[in-house]
């Protein structure tokens, strides 16, 4: 590539990069010198009840020292049961146990990376009966909680919404926008079951309105559009991007770069 795209940071998932040395990381480090990076984790589960997380918190606190992100975050999602990892986001009902349980696990990461992170919120295909309070009033009290800022999807909670008959807008409402820190974009997939968040495809015309009205509340946290199947042209991507940026993302005069990222 001749010249460098004008993009707002670069976001990588973090296990991705726990190995130590090698061709990808050296590419991450290049890409560090040019542009701000995002480190996204999948793999802690941090809902889970039995998962030990020395291990990866080590490797994690490793690679956040050696590439000096702008952000840390991760899932809220449950993924291991008796010493089995599953390879998937899964969600869970959402009580006062829960929400002990994951705020002592946010902070035991925040306190060993020396640094707030940004929790997500997740696409979720099942409700539960035991839950006592909504995703939205979660995240705000492990917020309070924690301290942790939010990596807020708006395509997950889009698709929340349409599967389980309720309004989006009312859900972006009742989450602590303070908190918000970045913003995820993407396209889903309407099947037979429902809306899958599939990222193979453009963002929709309701997603764009709820990143608008993210926007009018004055939240100028960086945004990505995470697209990461059938993947068209760079030049597509980045017509996305430019796309977020004109509804009002924030342009940083003293880089020359939109904060807005496709990836």
């Amino acid at each position: 590539m001749e010249e460098r795209p004008r993009i707002g940071f670069v976001e990588v998932h973090s296990e991705n990069f726990f190995h130590d040395g090698g061709a990808a990381l050296r590419t991450l480090e290049r890409a560090r010198e040019c542009y701000p990076v995002s480190l996204h984790g999948v793999g802690l589960a941090l809902a889970s009840v039995d998962a030990r997380h020395d291990a990866h918190f080590e490797r994690l606190a490793k690679l956040v020292e050696r590439i000096e992100p702008e952000f840390v975050s991760e899932h809220l999602c449950w993924g291991a049961v008796d010493g089995v990892h599953f390879n998937d986001l899964l969600p869970f009902p959402y009580t006062g146990e829960a929400l002990a349980l994951v705020a002592a696990r946010v902070n035991a990461l925040q306190d060993r990376l020396r640094r707030p992170v940004l929790i997500e919120n997740l696409s979720a295909y099942v409700q539960f009966r035991d839950a006592q309070m909504t995703e939205a009033e979660f995240l705000a009290d492990l917020v309070c909680l924690t301290g942790c800022g939010l990596l807020l999807d708006l395509n997950n909670l889009y698709v929340n919404a349409r599967n389980f008959g309720t309004d989006p807008m009312d859900a972006l409402e009742r989450l602590p926008m303070h908190a918000v820190r970045e913003i995820h974009l993407a396209g889903h997939t309407l099947t037979e079951y429902g809306l899958i968040d599939t990222h193979g495809s453009a963002v929709c015309d309701d997603v764009w309105a709820l990143f608008a009205a993210v926007r009018r509340r004055d939240v100028c946290a960086p945004a990505l559009i995470e697209w990461d199947t059938d993947l068209p042209e760079l030049d597509v991507l980045l017509t996305e991007a430019a796309r977020a940026d004109h509804i009002g993302a924030v342009t940083d005069e003293s880089e020359g770069a939109s904060r807005v990222c496709a990836a």
